[in-house]
């Protein structure tokens, strides 16, 4: 097996430890994106791609992140600590999707990976460089539909009081801060945003 192309994207913020993203190709028929390159205490290191690890709330049955405090769905409370533990002792929060599974292939990937990142700093920093990373547009943003808002029935002016739908008539204004979701119990429950993390746990280790 021969790695036969590696595509770097650098993240634009340098001060973050998330140093770039990248594609490889194998044999020139398999491609793997969205590998992650991170900046550790003994230099960079190549983490595979991953995804959240998520459990199911004994309430309602709704998936949820393992460091979610309540339930996305029902909003019920859910135990802190639920992830299981790595032999370090580290809570595993990912999984990866696609990884090596024996340290020659692991070698491999991790020099050709850091090189090919070291020789796209360099590129950078010349006029005209392009990326050759296909992030499929990810990073565009929308273009407006090119309408007179003013002659369009959808976007008519309300009563004042009330907002007009795209689809249908003007309904009452919405208050301006959501009360608490309240359960059946009538307690109301805060409702906390998941906890997200700059990167999974996918490392090439």
């Amino acid at each position: 097996m021969e790695i036969t192309e590696i595509r770097i994207k650098l993240m634009e913020d340098h001060q973050e430890r998330l140093q770039a993203f990248c594609s490889i190709t194998f044999d020139q028929m398999f491609a793997i994106r969205d590998l992650k390159i991170i900046e550790g205490a003994k230099g960079s290191f190549v983490a595979m791609p991953s995804r959240k690890l998520t459990d199911r709330c004994p309430q309602c049955g709704c998936k949820n992140h393992l460091r979610a405090a309540y339930c996305n769905q029902c909003g019920a409370r859910l135990k802190e600590d639920r992830a299981p533990k790595d032999g370090e002792g580290r809570a595993k929060l990912y999984a990866d999707i696609a990884h090596p599974i024996n340290s020659r292939c692991r070698e491999l990937i991790q020099s050709r990976v850091i090189q090919a990142y070291q020789e796209e700093v360099v590129k950078a920093r010349h006029p005209g460089y392009v990326c050759r990373y296909d992030d499929y547009g990810e990073d565009n943003y929308a273009t407006l539909e090119d309408i007179d808002l003013a002659d369009d029935p959808r976007f008519a002016t309300a009563p004042a009081g009330q907002t007009r739908r795209i689809d249908g008539p003007a309904q009452p204004a919405a208050p301006h801060a959501a009360a608490p979701e309240s359960i059946s119990n009538g307690s109301s429950i805060p409702r906390e945003a998941n906890e997200s993390e700059s990167f999974g746990l996918g490392i090439l280790s």
